[in-house]
Formats: C-alpha cells, structure tokens, sequence
C-alpha cells in the first residue's frame, strides 16, 4: 500500500485523519489504484490498527502531493484537532478548508466529537508564478519541543502561540521556512520519526 507519512495523522487511539483527495482519488495522483474508501480503511486497520478515519476533503492550493493531511489539519491529544481556515473567501483555499472544518465538527468517535481549534493560514507564497503550500499545520513533534514553519507573517505570532497553549510540556520553536516551502513542502515533510534506542 502506498502511504506517504504526511496522508494520515493519528491520535494515538485508533483515529486517523486522511483526506479523499489524497487517498481516493483516481484521476491525479491515484496511491491504490482498486482501493475504494472500504479497503483503504480495512488496510490502515489491518496495518496500523486504525479503529475510524475522518476523511476530510481536499487539501491546499500549491500542494504537489494532491492533499496531505498534515498541511491541514493535526491532532494535537487524543481529543483535540488543530485545523487550518482561510477567511478570505476570494483565496482558493477558503472552500476546502471551510468544508475540512465542518467535516470536522460533524465527526464523532464513538458518541464523542473533537474539541477543534483553528489556526489561520498565512499570506498566499508564490514562486514563479506558483502558489506555494505553506501552511503552519506542517509542524513536527519532537520529544521536547515542537517545531513550527513561520513565514514572516503577520499570523506567524498567533500560530506560534495557539501551538504554545496546545503544547504546554514543549518548547514550541519557529523555523523561518520561505526557503523550505520552495520545494513545495515544509518541517513535517522534511521529517521522519524514529524510536529511541532502549
């Protein structure tokens, strides 16, 4: 099976995150092709013990993966997501995310919805003409600390310190990532977990 570390997110209790657009689509970027929604959630069972998948929808403007969920939305506990919103309603991305969001707010795990907070997407980055996918949900846990794309923008403040009161045990770090975000990707992209040796 085809499975990018950026098309799920998980909350450590059998939930995942995915978006249609990354994992069902037949057409762009097609991972399995044959799999429908049913055997792609009878493999991530299978596989990773995954209990229930929230599919959202799409992902974001300028995104060459064709909707990696971890540019929009991230469980930060068990409980809670962190998902990404564009006000502008002129700006490519307020749809999706506005449909990302409600979807969210529909969702429920055995009777229990999510506590949602949302961050705001930054100022649209284009490079030779292309949008650029950044966004500050590409953020990377690590042990002590969490470390988080910023764009020098106005928002890059606020999403630092919404990340900081989701995160109180962690030192949250902004990572200037203009020069990352060129090749079309940011932390979390960039990034691979890998157990501590015991």
């Amino acid at each position: 099976m085809v499975l990018e570390g950026g098309s799920i997110d998980v909350n450590g209790e059998g939930v995942a995150l995915a978006t249609e657009e990354c994992l069902l689509d037949t057409k762009v970027q097609p991972r399995n092709p044959g799999l429908g929604r049913s055997e792609t959630e009878k493999a991530l069972r299978n596989f990773l013990g995954i209990e229930t998948v929230i599919w959202l929808g799409a992902g974001i403007a300028g995104d060459d993966t064709h909707g990696h969920v971890d540019d929009i939305a991230r469980f930060v506990s068990p409980g809670t997501v962190v998902v990404a919103v564009e006000p502008d309603h002129t700006d490519p991305n307020h749809a999706p995310l506005a449909d990302n969001l409600a979807r969210l707010r529909d969702a429920r795990v055995h009777g229990r919805s999510f506590t949602i907070v949302t961050l705001p997407m930054p100022r649209p980055l284009w490079f030779n003409g292309q949008r650029l996918p950044a966004s500050y949900l590409n953020f990377y846990l690590a042990n002590d600390s969490v470390l988080v794309p910023t764009f020098n923008d106005p928002a890059d403040r606020f999403a630092l310190g919404t990340l900081a009161e989701l995160f109180p045990k962690r030192e949250v770090i902004g990572v200037h990532a203009i020069d990352l975000v060129l090749g079309l990707g940011t932390i979390h992209c960039l990034t691979l977990q890998e157990p501590a040796l015991s």
